[in-house]
């Protein structure tokens, strides 16, 4: 079957197993070329299993696979030629500058030495390391390093790039450089497949999401369309006097469920109600609570988070809140 002009992966049908641990049981997904694709789902559910098979790191038990227009049994190669992967740790020789690391990179990808050095100058420019370039990779600092890293698998400008993980332990600020870097690449028309923990990151990133859970795609579709499957926006309800909580669920009257309220048990102190109509039903709520004479100490319009969504679909309030079975914590990365 062709593989339509822009759909840069295409993942049919994929089983992958480790003697008696079933990594991936079925999972399909795509990707359109120039967009961001996060993968979510607690450790143990497949991401990097996936990622792998993507790579050509390991082959599928069975299904089909396509990267760049390349099957990734068949034509293992030209996926390689294709793709840039960056892990949760740098790849880089800590004895080298960041330059040094490009040019080694570029000679290893064909390049002669003026075209390495010529593309190590432009990658350090555009990643904001021209002034650090020239020092030892090992003094250089989290977000550096990723950077670096980073810079290192785009001196072939790929085609797609497989970012597993690639925040984890870095710090806030040197996490949003990293998060440019991938809207970068989006500009660039570059595809992206970001494995994460961070909601937000993902969130913040992804054109679309999948959801993985115990091998198989659980979940697909925006931010929006996957916070919409847990419920509307909602209005958080929090009185001065904790006590006082039950005269507000009075005061609120039908738009109060019967199921919120028995869900007030007694050390409650805020209360969720459903805002259908968004800022009116805040409106409402304010208007009632006023006339019943109940101070606030807090109320606020929210909307579902991609934290309720994973909730809501796993069971599990994190992705890195279930842990690996202890079946595959001796074997291969099932995370």
């Amino acid at each position: 079957m062709p593989l339509p002009e822009d759909v840069a992966v295409l993942v049919e049908d994929v089983h992958k197993s480790f003697d008696d641990v079933h990594a991936l049981r079925g999972i399909s997904f795509s990707a359109p070329r120039g967009t961001v694709l996060g993968i979510l789902g607690p450790n143990g559910a497949g991401k990097t299993t996936t990622v792998k098979v993507l790579s050509t790191l390991i082959k599928p038990d069975t299904g089909r696979a396509i990267v760049a227009g390349h099957d990734v049994t068949t034509d293992a190669a030209a996926v390689r030629r294709s793709i840039m992967m960056t892990g949760q740790y740098a790849a880089l020789d800590d004895t080298l500058s960041g330059r040094e690391n490009i040019e080694l990179f570029g000679r290893l990808m064909g390049l002669d030495k003026k075209a390495a050095k010529t593309r190590a100058n432009a990658l350090l420019e555009e990643f904001d390391l021209a002034d650090t370039g020239k020092r030892p990779v090992r003094g250089y600092s989290g977000g550096m390093r990723r950077r670096i890293d980073i810079a290192c698998g785009l001196v072939v400008r790929p085609q797609v790039v497989f970012l597993d993980e690639p925040t984890t332990g870095l710090d806030p600020r040197s996490r949003q450089g990293v998060w440019s870097l991938v809207q970068a690449l989006k500009a660039q028309g570059i595809t992206v497949l970001l494995t994460t923990q961070y909601l937000e990151e993902a969130d913040v990133l992804s054109d679309n999401i999948i959801v993985i859970d115990r091998g198989t795609v659980i979940a697909e579709g925006t931010s929006d369309e996957l916070k919409a499957r847990t419920g509307g926006s909602y209005c958080e309800v929090v009185p001065m006097d904790p006590s006082q909580l039950l005269l507000v669920a009075d005061a609120l009257g039908e738009l109060l469920p019967a199921a919120n309220r028995s869900d007030l048990g007694p050390d409650a102190v805020r209360l969720s109600v459903p805002a259908p109509g968004g800022a009116s039903t805040l409106s409402e709520i304010l208007r009632r609570i006023d006339s019943a004479g109940i101070d606030l100490a807090d109320i606020a319009l929210r909307r579902p988070s991609l934290d309720d969504v994973f909730l809501t679909l796993t069971g599990h309030s994190h992705p890195g809140d279930e842990r690996v079975p202890a079946a595959a914590s001796t074997g291969p990365d099932l995370s």
